[in-house]
């Protein structure tokens, strides 16, 4: 079962053209920067875009093609966009309840969705005394009252200040562990795309430039990704131990263990891990006196242009799957780096992404 997207959209100065198959389950991120059309991508699954031709289909029900074009109010998605776009002369609970009540279908309940985004104590609440996390979180819980097959979230957090986007992030996270829905999140932050993200579509001005599993497009050097600023790799493990001393947990990775900062999870919990490329420096033998925890052994891949002309990217399989490390080109020279070369990774910092 899978969403499938073939759709053309033409303007005056600007045209999208995809052919994709979205992941049944998970969340598949939708990400360009401004103006390569993943808003207009989400628009068109929606059927908000009328002129856009192609075909669409989910698990088999056609909502588009040659012949047939199924309205948005009859296309069944859940669709979250910027601005929350909440009914201002309803409460907080006036508006899930608008929803359900014109649900077509049953599926996750009302305790559920409000649990979920955490707004039971709002429920009493006008809309406009909310604040900008507060308006998402309703947002999206009414989004999953009206029972959708599908998710889609169009940049949730763009308008929202730091506190309020790590307010609303640990319930998008929830939704990814708990909801079998797929859902398809749009953003020009690679931050967002690397905390929950299982899958990605990369669009550059109306093109997909590649699309697949996450991890795989983060580290491929003939992509834009790996030679971003904040550029790194997602490692999935579980949490081994807690050392209860010294306030960290162990994490397990394919036989490697990475220590991070304590977290309350039990044993045994599956973690995805963020290591960025500035953070991974690289020694040919075992260092001795360091006051880095996270060393492992590495092969070189292979040695990469990166953004700027002082420095190169390396990519490394460590620990069962690939790292970045970015490093400066007299660093690449001096220590004589070449592909398939033994050597040791430092991971200066490690962030549990969830």
């Amino acid at each position: 079962m899978s969403l499938t997207v073939r759709t053309a959209v033409r303007y005056a100065d600007f045209s999208l053209e995809t052919d994709l198959t979205i992941a049944p389950r998970g969340i598949t991120a939708v990400y360009g920067h401004s103006g390569s059309g993943k808003s207009t991508l989400l628009r068109c699954i929606a059927g908000l875009e009328r002129g856009a031709r192609g075909a669409i289909s989910l698990n088999g029900d056609c909502w588009q093609d040659a012949t047939r074009f199924v309205p948005a109010h009859r296309r069944p998605v859940g669709l979250v966009f910027q601005d929350a776009r909440l009914f201002p002369h309803l409460t907080v609970c006036g508006n899930l309840l608008f929803a359900l009540r014109r649900a077509t279908s049953t599926g996750i309940g009302f305790d559920d969705a409000v649990s979920m985004l955490g707004v039971g104590a709002l429920l009493d609440r006008a809309v406009d005394t909310l604040s900008g996390g507060q308006r998402q979180r309703v947002a999206i819980a009414r989004a999953l009252l009206t029972q959708p097959r599908l998710l889609l979230l169009d940049e949730p957090l763009a308008n929202l200040d730091l506190d309020s986007r790590a307010e609303i992030l640990p319930h998008l996270e929830r939704l990814h562990a708990e909801l079998a829905m797929p859902m398809i999140y749009v953003t020009h932050q690679l931050a967002e795309v690397m905390r929950f993200a299982d899958e990605l579509v990369l669009l550059r001005s109306g093109r997909v430039l590649a699309a697949g599993a996450l991890a795989e497009l983060l580290v491929r050097p003939d992509l834009p990704l790996a030679h971003l600023a904040d550029a790194g790799v997602i490692l999935h493990g579980r949490i081994a131990a807690h050392d209860d001393e010294w306030q960290l947990s162990l994490i397990e990775v394919a036989g490697s263990r990475f220590a991070v900062a304590r977290r309350p999870q039990p044993p045994g919990t599956a973690v995805r891990l963020r290591v960025d490329a500035r953070d991974v420096s690289i020694t040919l033998e075992h260092p001795v006196h360091t006051s880095i925890s996270n060393i492992l052994p590495a092969r070189i891949l292979d040695i990469h242009d990166d953004r700027e002309a002082a420095q190169q990217l390396v990519r490394l399989e460590a620990a069962g799957q690939r790292l970045l490390a970015r490093l400066t080109r007299r660093s690449v020279a001096q220590l004589t780096l070449v592909p398939g070369k033994a050597v040791f990774a430092q991971v200066k910092s490690v962030a549990l992404t969830n």
